[in-house]
């Protein structure tokens, strides 16, 4: 039988940068509605669920109409709180649960298809990840940007906060190609409850990356390439760059559309 595809939506009130953040109003609108809505016209999934820890984003949910799961407030990190939640849900030790990031209220609906995919066709791949080309010279050495390198299947070999891979020679004319990573995931839900119950890895603790974990206990992460580049909104600031954007969207759709 065919896995089903959940999308569950972590979604925590504290925050040290930017407390309360899902509730953010981004044109009159609370960003995890954004978020929720976006997910919701993807065909491919059968459910879209929030993961919260907290009433006042519960009841946010609520009155849009969407469905939420309360968790545990204690979690360490997103994937706890998304294999807490994918338990409570009820779903099948097959399917695959995709986490959609509550922050991040413009991406394209077909990213979570290119996520979900590989996991579809390879009964045998435990998770996948998005990776983009980066265009912007400033992000390679900037730490709040992962990079990525991968094999010729495209598996990751490492992720990092530094620029990999490393140029040794910097007078050559050639310049490497450097990926960053999106934080999309998509995970078989047998592996996520045993990936989050695995020993936090030493890449990991060094790195402060989830998914240097699985690499270092041997499982394969399929990394797909996506034209889509995500904004995060980590800071009231960005929510002004969202609005900016939502504005730039709805002018180029008007313009087409004449």
């Amino acid at each position: 039988m065919k896995p089903s595809v959940v999308a569950i939506i972590p979604a925590r009130y504290s925050s040290n940068r930017f407390p309360g953040k899902p509730l953010a109003r981004i044109n009159g609108k609370p960003m995890i509605q954004h978020v929720y809505e976006r997910a919701k016209a993807v065909k491919m999934l059968s459910r879209v669920v929030v993961a919260t820890d907290d009433v006042r984003i519960a009841e946010c949910v609520t009155g849009f109409g969407g469905e939420f799961v309360m968790t545990r407030k204690d979690h360490i990190s997103g994937s706890d709180r998304l294999a807490e939640a994918a338990q409570l849900i009820g779903i099948s030790e097959q399917d695959i649960v995709v986490n959609v990031q509550g922050d991040q209220p413009l991406f394209p609906p077909e990213v979570v298809e290119q996520v979900a995919t590989p996991l579809l066709e390879d009964p045998t791949l435990p998770m996948s990840t998005l990776i983009y080309r980066i265009v912007r010279p400033e992000e390679i050495r900037d730490p709040n940007h992962v990079k990525t390198v991968f094999d010729c299947n495209m598996n990751a070999l490492y992720f990092s906060r530094s620029p990999i891979p490393f140029q040794r020679n910097p007078e050559d004319s050639e310049q490497p190609v450097y990926y960053k990573h999106l934080g999309f995931y998509a995970y078989r839900k047998n592996f996520l409850l045993s990936f989050v119950a695995l020993p936090v890895g030493e890449w990991e603790r060094f790195e402060k990356l989830e998914q240097l974990r699985a690499l270092e206990y041997g499982y394969r992460i399929r990394v797909v390439i996506t034209d889509h580049d995500s904004i995060e909104v980590d800071r009231k600031e960005d929510v002004l760059r969202v609005e900016e954007d939502l504005r730039r969207q709805k002018l180029t759709q008007g313009c087409t559309m004449t």
